[in-house]
């Protein structure tokens, strides 16, 4: 499970990287959490555009938004039939643009985060699902990230990992590609440019936000972890 990233790129960078025609005036975020609003880049009249959506997805047949912090993730492997995901991997992807996220590894009785990141800190997105839920009294868009298994480097900090894109192509891809185009991107990274890097346990309170949460520290012996990673989404009946 991913559960927090960061996006810490400037806006005009990504701009050029995501070929994007509205942008959104963005203030780096250090701590993405679920049931906020982040930035997600979808495809309307052939062209990007950048929207704010909600982190949790609520499928639009749902009844209620009573689920939506239970999909924050999607597997990659089963999204293209799963009822919650089906619809949207077909007609409504996005990339949800990242310079960083955060896995927690078990060492001892503790656990210690890592923030996962290409080399130079470059900006990336994840593989995205976004809907529209009509139901309430005003609509609201949300969207989940995919996961597939974790890259073998980083398979003893999780054993999976967020979808990972990082090329030109690769979001043109995922946007508009057919359905083999669009399932050989389902895969673990597998570049030689992802680096992982031990942070500060203050990231798995989700009021701390600010630069001090990607610096690198040292990794603290188990004795001395006793911050646990945020926790698990319960999963529902929308799986």
């Amino acid at each position: 499970m991913c559960g927090r990233y960061s996006i810490t790129t400037a806006p005009e960078a990504l701009r050029r990287l995501f070929a994007v025609t509205d942008m959104l005036n963005l203030e780096p975020r250090y701590n993405m959490a679920p049931m906020q609003t982040a930035p997600v880049i979808r495809e309307r009249d052939g062209t990007r555009h950048m929207d704010r959506l909600r982190w949790g997805l609520v499928p639009s047949w749902a009844p209620d938004e009573s689920r939506a912090a239970s999909l924050i993730n999607g597997r990659s492997e089963t999204a293209s039939e799963k009822p919650s995901f089906r619809d949207a991997y077909a007609k409504r992807r996005c990339l949800i643009p990242a310079d960083g996220f955060y896995e927690w590894r078990k060492v001892g009785g503790g656990k210690q985060p890592y923030r996962v990141s290409l080399e130079g800190n470059r900006p990336f997105a994840f593989a995205g699902l976004w809907e529209r839920w009509d139901k309430g009294a005003e609509p609201v868009e949300t969207f989940t990230l995919l996961t597939t298994d974790a890259d073998p480097r980083i398979e003893h900090i999780h054993g999976r990992m967020p979808v990972m894109l990082s090329e030109q192509d690769e979001f043109a891809r995922w946007l508009d590609g057919d359905a083999e185009e669009r399932a050989a991107l389902l895969r673990p990274y597998g570049k030689v440019d992802l680096v992982f890097t031990p942070v500060s346990n203050r990231v798995g309170n989700v009021r701390n936000d600010d630069p001090a949460l990607i610096e690198p520290v040292a990794e603290m012996d188990a004795a001395e972890q006793d911050t646990p990673e945020p926790p698990a989404p319960r999963q529902g009946s929308l799986f």
